[in-house]
Parts: structure tokens; sequence; C-alpha cells
């Protein structure tokens, strides 16, 4: 299948690099201490990224001295605030198309890649150990399959000991960019799903019960033997969470969740678009693999902050790149940076 992409301009950076310059004359000769004075900055939306923002927000405060308040809402929570202008920046993990973007005022940027994994709480079932196809994963989601004991899901894993308990569904509750990025898989390896559910950052879901968040997820997952649902990877192994194997695109093996999986995704993406790294071809490319996407006011209110925000992210690109691949994110391909940092210097060259 070739790669699900929405159309993402150059002209998107470029309004990056006219805002950098704005920002650049208002406050010269200020350090960035004096131009995050007060509330610092605001950022809202993606759960996806939140281990990771949470991680660059700290060394980039001990470096610089700016604050950095990242709320982990869920891309809907996120888009909706940026459009409202009450946080600095937004973060999705659904890509907004250019007729969005328009729209709203506002530009977007990628920032990081990483995966969404299904967990599940079934006693003497280790991390790992349970083997499940997308097709199966819908099933389950859809509420045709019901019981761990049922024989779809004993064919992928002979040898092991699965108890014999209904199958409680976990999703999540609010508008999620983890959600949009699940959904879209298992419409994509099932017909059923795509017509009946399709692919969103909410949906009708047909069965299960609803948490807010990655800790809302897990939470429920946690208290409840036989329960599934899907968080990102980096979360479920901040908090040990047991995830399952994915069959791969093409049938022939099953697939751990890893930073090297979660990089043949993007392999064969094109960065002049805004990619969705669902279902990709390629050995080992995990099936439900994403990147994530800062979105920000074309024509801010405060100008000074919106220059920080910018210089946060290019500092994050510059120097994030280990703290991302410690917490089993991948970082965006050095051609994808150059992409846009070349955008901003060639419209603000003293930026």
């Amino acid at each position: 299948m070739r790669a699900k992409s929405i159309l993402l301009t150059l002209a998107v950076f470029a309004g990056a690099a006219t805002l950098a310059a704005c920002g650049k004359s208002d406050d010269a000769g200020k350090s960035p201490g004096a131009m995050a004075s007060g509330a610092g900055l605001s950022g809202a939306g993606a759960t996806f990224p939140a281990p990771l923002y949470a991680k660059w927000a700290e060394d980039h405060r001990a470096e610089t001295g700016v604050a950095i308040n990242y709320q982990a809402i869920g891309s809907g929570g996120g888009i909706k605030q940026i459009k409202a202008k009450t946080v600095d920046f937004g973060a999705t993990d659904k890509p907004l198309s250019q007729a969005d973007l328009d729209a709203a005022g506002l530009f977007q940027f990628p920032t990081v890649i990483g995966g969404v994994v299904p967990i599940v709480n079934l006693p003497g079932v280790a991390a790992g150990q349970l083997k499940l196809s997308g097709a199966l994963l819908a099933d389950i989601y859809a509420g045709t399959v019901t019981k761990w004991s049922d024989p779809k899901i004993a064919a992928l894993n002979a040898g092991v000991s699965i108890p014999n308990l209904p199958i409680t569904v976990v999703h999540r509750a609010d508008g999620s960019g983890t959600t949009f990025l699940f959904t879209t898989y298992l419409s994509a390896r099932s017909p059923a799903w795509k017509d009946k559910v399709g692919a969103s950052d909410a949906v009708s879901w047909p069965a299960g019960q609803g948490g807010k968040g990655n800790d809302g997820v897990s939470a429920f997952v946690r208290q409840t033997p036989g329960s599934i649902g899907y968080v990102e990877y980096a979360f479920a192994k901040q908090n040990n969470l047991a995830h399952a194997q994915l069959q791969s695109k093409d049938g022939s093996t099953f697939l751990n969740p890893s930073a090297e999986s979660f990089a043949a995704a993007a392999a064969g993406a094109d960065w002049k678009t805004a990619p969705v790294l669902i279902d990709q071809d390629g050995a080992g490319a995990w099936p439900i693999s994403g990147a994530t996407f800062i979105l920000v006011q074309k024509q801010p209110a405060n100008a000074a902050k919106q220059a920080q925000v910018l210089k946060f992210f290019e500092w994050a690109y510059a120097k994030g790149d280990a703290s991302a691949s410690a917490l089993a994110y991948v970082p965006l391909p050095a051609e994808v940076k150059a992409l846009v940092l070349e955008q901003l210097k060639a419209q603000a060259p003293a930026a």
C-alpha cells in the first residue's frame, strides 16, 4: 500500500520563518528567560509525544531558563486550543489538511516518529507473547470476537496459555490522534471496520469502555483482567504495560514494537507531505507508526512567545535526538529537519 498522506506545502514552513523574523525584531537583546517571563510558554494536545515533550522541556529549561508547560489533553483538545489562541502551540498526531490549516490560520511541522501498541491484561501472558493480526484486532474492537478462547485467537497463538476470560475492550474517550492512528490501521486491515466505523480521532465505538488519555486507558487495563487497550509505545514501556505483537503487512511474520520498527515504517515516507505511516511496506515496519506534529498560529497575538516556541523546537531538532531515542521514539531524518530549517533560513536569513 502506498503511504497515505495529506498535502503539506512548503509554504507552511515559510510561515514559521516570517514569525521567527518578527519575534527576533521585537525582542532583540533579551535573554531567553526574559522573553519567557511570567507564565512561560504553553502547549497542549497529543498524548503520543507527551513523555518526550516533558523530557525536552526539562532539558531545555535547564539550558535556557525558558519554562514550557505542556498539557497532554489529546490531539482534538490541542487543535481546539490553538485555534482559540489559548495556548502558544498545539500538538496533533492527525495532520491537518492544507485547507484546514488555511481556514484556521495555522501551520504545522513534524517533530518525531513513534508507534501505537495494543496493551493487554492477561494473567500468565508476558509482554510480547500474544500475537494479533490487524483483522483480528478489528474484530475484537468491533465486538464480534468477545472471548480470549476464540478459535481465531488460538490459531495465532499456538503454545501460549491464554486464560479463558471475556474480552473487555478499552478505547480513548477523548478526541485523540492516537485513536486516529489506531483506527486508520483497523480500517486498512478490515473492510468491515472501514465501512461501519472508519478512521478518525473520535469514532462511534461499537464496543468497549472509554478512558481519558493514555492514563485512563492504561488504568482501566491494569485493573481489569482480560482487557485490551492501545497507547503510545513510550508510555507503555515507561509504565511496564504488556504489549501484543502485530502481524506484518505481508503476513509473513509477527513484530514487536521498537524504534527500529518505527524507523522502518518511516523509511519510504514522502516528507514534503505530512505522512501517515500506517501499514507501510518494508521488512520489519511496525504497522501502527506515525509522525506527530506541532501547530502554530500564522499571526500570533504574542510574537515574542511565538519566536520562543520556534526556538524551542529548533533546539529539539539540534539537541533532542538522544532523549527521543532513549524513550523509543525515532528522531526525524536529517533531511526532514533540513527541509524545515532551510525554509526558515530562506525566508528570514537574519533569524
